[in-house]
């Protein structure tokens, strides 16, 4: 009798989970809250996305992804960040801009936060630490803002003969405050003028090299911008038609017809930033998560459009690209 007892009690067991009072384990979701448009470089959500993956997750499988985009309109994203935490998100993604991080952080304490920036964010004022960052915030920087000296020096190489450049902003985004004092210091030291336009739409873009035109500005520094980059070919469009080099931070910009860019791979910041939510899914404390810094530059030249405007490319350039577009 007791043996019956035992195993009717084992089978009981191993029945539960599969009775009609089971729970069932529930979905994770993750907040992805971006200034930038859902039709905007989709090379980086996807990048998000495979970083996710390599920790197991896979949106519409074992996680789900509620996006907000914000259409570069600044003021929708506090109405964003706030749906999304009303909807207690396991993780925020804050990414397009440093608008969306910002804005998160003043809003929650206690969701976990993982960024994208181009800043160094202790600086920023994201966090206040590279090795443990605050409470419920970490995330990836490819400190391309920080590039802005060199990309004066670039340009100086590479076209001996130009004296005034102009840098073309965003004044939107607060990524711009850094560059720009960055590239003048540059060109002080190196006997240059450097001019600064800003643009926040499509139609200031236009203006913008109207103006640099009129001007007889000799070469365009674009500065680090993520609605900028999802306009490369725009920019390259103008640059050709008013035979202007341009001179960038992401190779889509060169891809699109610009002269030269150097930075980092702002896909790998996005898919280190999917591996990390990933890991605080399964546990760990975005404190424990040091910033991901990016750690190789890539310089890539387009040949054809040096030809183009009579430019004769260094050999020490040639040798030092990692790409180089015919």
């Amino acid at each position: 009798m007791q043996r019956r007892n035992l195993i009717g009690l084992l089978g009981s067991i191993f029945l539960w989970p599969l009775g009609t009072n089971a729970q069932p384990l529930r979905t994770p979701v993750v907040g992805y809250l971006s200034n930038l448009s859902a039709n905007e470089r989709v090379v980086l959500s996807q990048a998000f996305r495979e970083g996710l993956k390599e920790l197991g997750f896979i949106d519409g499988q074992n996680v789900r992804i509620e996006y907000r985009f914000a259409d570069n309109l600044n003021e929708k994203l506090t109405a964003m960040a706030s749906d999304l935490i009303a909807q207690n998100v396991d993780v925020i993604v804050a990414s397009g801009g440093n608008n969306s991080i910002l804005i998160a952080k003043a809003l929650t304490s206690k969701i976990p936060i993982v960024f994208t920036t181009g800043l160094d964010p202790v600086k920023a004022g994201i966090v206040t630490s590279l090795n443990r960052p605050d409470a419920n915030v970490t995330g990836s920087s490819f400190f391309s803002v920080e590039l802005g000296s060199k990309h004066v020096e670039l340009a100086h190489e590479l076209i001996p003969r130009a004296k005034r450049l102009a840098v073309i902003v965003n004044r939107n985004n607060q990524e711009a405050e850094v560059y720009v004092p960055i590239a003048q210091s540059a060109a002080q030291l190196l006997g240059l003028s450097l001019q600064e336009f800003s643009a926040g739409s499509e139609l200031e873009i236009n203006a913008a090299f109207a103006e640099i035109v009129q001007q007889q500005i000799d070469a365009v520094l674009v500065a680090a911008d993520p609605f900028f980059t999802a306009r490369a070919g725009q920019f390259a469009k103008l640059a050709v038609r008013n035979g202007l080099p341009l001179i960038c931070s992401n190779r889509d910009f060169v891809l699109a017809g610009g002269l030269l860019s150097y930075g980092n791979n702002v896909a790998e910041a996005y898919r280190n930033a999917g591996t990390y939510v990933g890991r605080i899914l399964k546990g760990t404390k975005p404190a424990e998560l040091p910033i991901s810094r990016a750690t190789k530059f890539e310089l890539i030249l387009n040949v054809k459009r040096a030809k183009a405007l009579g430019i004769v490319i260094p050999i020490t350039l040639s040798a030092a690209a990692d790409e180089i577009i015919e």
